[in-house]
């Protein structure tokens, strides 16, 4: 019989400890630190979110109750709740989001060579959105929201390519998403899908010249000229294809930037979505099937919001609130790597909820992975020597 560690060490595995000494040197996790690495750190946090506990209490007892030593997870003893409340609220938050860029390397390695593409041209898609997370005003006084209502606002930037987050920026609600979106640096060639939220048509003239392309709703107030009326195919859902110009970005003796104006009817909400994009080469059908892509963020966020701890924290400070956040999209990219890696047909939801049952149980993770309603080799051994019960 092959013996293995418990599933949980297994998933921990995944994690280089090398790069995450690096890292942890490199931010200076462990400066005046006293007993509590910051390893025992991030498996203590690890653990709240795959196993979607609601306390610090909870994280301390569940793996006090162990039944095997932690050693297998490479910690020593476990951790007191206030212990890991001082390492939560005090440790730079920023150490997690470099174990998040470690792994996503992983992930995005094991899309290349798994996942297919679902459009034809080689331009990366990418969608960019933010989603509030509201919070305890009273208890969060550093989140700013409204006068009654506390909240933290979520920045994500999802790639296509197998729908991983790569990059990620935690604000107070309040927070312009544009102002997170003009920072961002993409390279050349890449196509941004946005909502209206983001319409900024200086933003967007940036986008041009540094030849990023992107898709977005078009406000109904926009004030435009059309310079090319484009021909439309006679059978099929676009009404409208206009070559525009607008023309509050014109300056004098400057050549004006062009964009694309496309009135589709949409047959699911019988309604009409007209489109704003600088994609002047792709037909105005792949143009809408970019933008309804760009659902899969909002599908994003609603799976983390569902799977992950991200609705109560458990701490009240804003690095404890960063850590946790960080932590809840490391797991997030977990489940993601599992469910590639796995030939069995899991959505996301069971995934994490059936994971969550297994975490300390002694069996080989791939083999559950790729069958999981097979029970562990020792339980079925243990069935195959128990007597049958007598039927009277």
């Amino acid at each position: 019989m092959v013996q293995v560690c418990s599933v949980y060490s297994q998933l921990l595995q995944l994690f280089s400890r090398g790069q995450f000494a690096r890292a942890v040197k490199h931010h200076q996790a462990e400066r005046n630190a006293k007993g509590f690495s910051s390893w025992e750190q991030f498996v203590a946090m690890l653990f709240c979110q795959l196993a979607h506990l609601n306390s610090l209490r909870e994280v301390c007892m569940g793996l006090a109750s162990c039944e095997s030593p932690l050693k297998h997870l490479g910690i020593s003893v476990t951790p007191k709740k206030s212990t890991l409340a001082y390492a939560n609220a005090n440790r730079p938050w920023e150490l997690y989001e470099s174990i998040f860029m470690q792994l996503l390397e992983k992930c995005q390695t094991e899309t290349a060579a798994h996942c297919r593409r679902k459009f034809r041209f080689k331009n990366k898609l990418m969608s960019l959105d933010a989603s509030i997370i509201e919070l305890s005003a009273t208890m969060f006084d550093w989140a700013k929201y409204t006068q009654q209502k506390g909240a933290i606002k979520l920045h994500l930037l999802l790639d296509h390519d197998g729908y991983l987050p790569t990059f990620a920026v935690v604000t107070e609600g309040k927070y312009n998403e544009l102002n997170v979106a003009r920072d961002l640096r993409l390279k050349a060639g890449t196509i941004l899908a946005v909502d209206r939220g983001y319409n900024d048509y200086v933003w967007f003239g940036q986008l041009t010249q540094h030849g990023v392309f992107f898709v977005t709703r078009m406000k109904t107030n926009t004030v435009y000229t059309t310079v090319e009326v484009c021909a439309v195919p006679e059978k099929g859902n676009v009404l409208s294809d206009q070559i525009v110009s607008v023309p509050s970005l014109r300056r004098h003796s400057e050549t004006p930037v062009l964009f694309r104006r496309i009135e589709y009817w949409n047959p699911d909400k019988q309604e009409i979505l007209v489109f704003f994009t600088n994609l002047l080469h792709l037909a105005a059908s792949t143009v809408a099937a970019i933008y309804k892509d760009r659902w899969q963020i909002e599908l994003f966020f609603k799976a983390l919001k569902q799977t992950a701890k991200v609705k109560s924290f458990l701490g009240t400070s804003a690095n404890a609130v960063k850590t946790q956040v960080w932590t809840a999209l490391i797991a997030m990219l977990i489940l993601k790597y599992l469910q590639m890696k796995s030939s069995f047909g899991w959505s996301l939801s069971n995934l994490a909820a059936l994971l969550r049952q297994q975490l300390f149980i002694f069996r080989d993770l791939w083999a559950w992975l790729n069958a999981p309603l097979e029970g562990p080799p020792a339980a079925r051994q243990l069935c195959e020597q128990l007597p049958m019960p007598l039927m009277w």
